[in-house]
């Protein structure tokens, strides 16, 4: 396999992107740019919003279909950049540039690695998809698409785990509650203080454990992150307001997840922002983990969150980078990383079968 041309493509297309300002629902000028790349290599490339993909030249219908995915968007930078985060920047086989690890890595090389397996016969056919709002689990991402899709029988989605495939991601659902008191005079022993009725509650929360623990990502973690109330410092409080990160592992749905705190719950009114955002884990019996132990790598269950959770079908998280480069200041990707990764996502997919 000779994979030079692909690699030096991939890194002038990574050029590229770093170039354009493209954070979460900003994406637009990098989609107009992907989409005419995409054009100029002979595609017919599909656009709803700011998501975009392209499928197999020689589809055949019957065949079980496999998606490549990653994300065009960015987090805003940081303020610790020393560097223009838009001005790509190649030192000492580092390529600066915001989005360069998160994941325009990726991107870059599940684009190549499309045009090498559909460059031969294979048994199943390919979708490569270019999605928008990953980094805020938006609504005008990657879910616009997959209701244009066929139906998908597995997937690839490229973030930088350093080439080691997470094949199970934690969930989130963040729930907003509200313990309700009765207002009175500080100075006299009146009213229902809403702050002391909730220390209980927030304590169930800190120290509740649910009976079902993953393997790959333990149990699920409920934290308190931000809590509100009272008006002035001699008003009891009436109200209290607080907001819980739920992250949940591949053995509970949310759904499932809030019912249960629910039932458990006295004094407090409690709203889930969304059940959308779902843990996800391979099946045990899943044929691309024969190709994952025969190629030496090391299976994990990832603590953060991406397009996995929007997806029904079964699928892993493998991309180059590192994750602890991702949202930082001065982001770099390896150069030799894309090539590696081009060739490890080529052996894993090549002559698979779902057999």
């Amino acid at each position: 396999m000779k994979i030079d041309e692909y690699y030096y493509n991939a890194i002038d297309l990574l050029k590229k992107m770093i170039a354009i300002r493209s954070v979460s629902r900003e994406e637009t000028l990098l989609a107009d740019m992907l989409e005419d790349h995409l054009k100029k290599m002979n595609f017919v490339p599909s656009r709803k919003g700011n998501n975009l993909w392209i499928s197999s030249r020689e589809w055949k219908e019957g065949k079980p279909v496999i998606l490549l995915n990653s994300h065009i968007d960015t987090v805003k930078p940081v303020a610790g950049w020393t560097k223009n985060p838009y001005v790509p920047e190649e030192i000492e086989g580092k390529l600066y540039g915001l989005g360069s690890n998160d994941a325009g890595a990726s991107l870059v090389s599940l684009l190549s690695v499309f045009l090498l397996l559909t460059s031969k016969e294979q048994d199943y056919n390919l979708i490569f998809l270019a999605s928008a709002e990953e980094e805020v689990s938006g609504k005008e991402g990657i879910e616009l698409a997959l209701v244009d899709l066929p139906p998908v029988s597995f997937a690839i989605v490229g973030e930088p785990t350093a080439m080691q495939p997470a094949i199970a991601e934690r969930g989130l659902m963040v729930l907003d509650c509200v313990v309700e008191g009765r207002s009175g005079h500080a100075a006299r022993n009146e009213g229902e203080n809403a702050i002391y009725k909730t220390f209980p509650i927030i304590d169930w929360f800190r120290t509740k454990q649910f009976p079902r623990k993953s393997d790959l990502l333990g149990e699920v973690k409920m934290t308190v992150t931000m809590i509100n109330s009272g008006t002035q410092h001699n008003v009891i409080p009436d109200k209290c307001t607080f907001t819980v990160d739920v992250r949940t592992n591949e053995l509970y749905s949310n759904q499932e997840l809030y019912n249960s705190i629910v039932e458990s719950m006295e004094n407090c009114k409690i709203e889930a922002r969304s059940f959308r955002l779902n843990s996800s884990g391979l099946p045990s019996n899943h044929p691309i983990l024969s190709r994952i132990k025969l190629l030496g790598l090391k299976p994990f269950g990832s603590p953060t969150l991406s397009d996995q959770s929007l997806m029904s079908f079964p699928s892993i998280k493998i991309g180059p980078g590192e994750s602890s480069r991702s949202h930082t200041a001065d982001e770099f990707i390896y150069s030799t990383e894309i090539r590696e990764a081009i060739e490890l996502y080529f052996k894993l997919l090549d002559g698979f079968n779902f057999e």
